[in-house]
């Protein structure tokens, strides 16, 4: 389940690119989005079953954890390279002593992205035998820490160990509720000046799309919002991924600090 999804989308979308730094308020009664599809508590446990059964039958490859799209995955790590980097223009910016890979899969971003920039990275994962690939792909490296073989809805993560948490293609197999107190969790996790990014798939309409076949759910950049605001974080830094093929939804990576800093 804590992997990247399937980022097909039945829509277009065009490739133009925003970078916005911003302190956003919080949505206005007129903005808030409904979330109908997203499941109840009632139907939770089969809805996280029914996710951690659809990994489980996925081959613990890039093109596996891309649903078929591993032909992505350069300019994928390309463009979050370029986002981490300007974040660390940033005053004050994050160190880079410890990151945490959520949602981490076999390991793709780790090698590809955070072990060029921090010291050590941790890896929180749900699926064992990604887990297992991601220790064998990851162990020469010099800089891999702890993997944990858990869910995001039940993961909590040390308090104030990360300079920064990166969490991609993995908030759709969240419900709501879950997902705010993650985000309050990651706001206890994170250094002074530390950051968490996402990168997620977005609707291009104003309502959350449900994909039934690997149990997750596509929100609008809104609603997203919303949750972020209720978890305790706020927008610093906006991206839109280009050079996506066409027909994908939208991508978009989102720098976030504590509103409230606890630490």
């Amino acid at each position: 389940m804590e992997t990247e999804p399937n980022i097909t989308a039945n829509g277009e979308a065009n490739n133009n690119t925003t970078d916005v730094d911003q302190d956003q308020p919080p949505p206005t009664e007129e903005e808030q989005v409904p979330s109908e599809p997203i499941p109840t508590a009632k139907q939770e446990d089969k809805y996280y079953q029914d996710a951690r059964k659809y990994w489980s039958r996925i081959a613990p490859t890039v093109d596996g954890m891309l649903g078929g799209f591993g032909s992505i995955s350069f300019t994928d790590i390309r463009g979050s390279d370029q986002f981490l980097k300007n974040l660390f223009k940033m005053k004050p910016a994050p160190g880079r002593g410890q990151a945490l890979d959520c949602g981490a899969g076999i390991g793709r971003v780790s090698k590809g992205l955070l072990m060029s920039w921090f010291d050590r990275v941790d890896l929180a994962e749900q699926d064992g035998a990604f887990c297992e690939t991601a220790g064998k792909e990851l162990e020469g490296s010099g800089k891999l820490g702890t993997i944990y073989n858990k869910g995001l809805q039940e993961f909590v993560p040390e308090e104030g160990k990360y300079d920064l948490i990166w969490s991609q293609w993995v908030l759709g197999h969240l419900t709501d509720e879950d997902i705010v107190e993650f985000f309050f969790r990651c706001t206890k996790a994170l250094r002074r000046n530390g950051l968490m990014v996402i990168k997620e798939n977005f609707t291009n309409g104003d309502k959350p799309e449900l994909d039934r076949c690997d149990s997750s759910v596509t929100r609008p950049l809104a609603l997203m919002k919303q949750l972020l605001t209720k978890g305790n974080l706020r927008v610093v830094k906006e991206l839109r991924q280009k050079d996506f093929p066409k027909g994908l939804y939208p991508v978009y990576m989102i720098a976030l600090k504590p509103i409230i800093n606890g630490s």
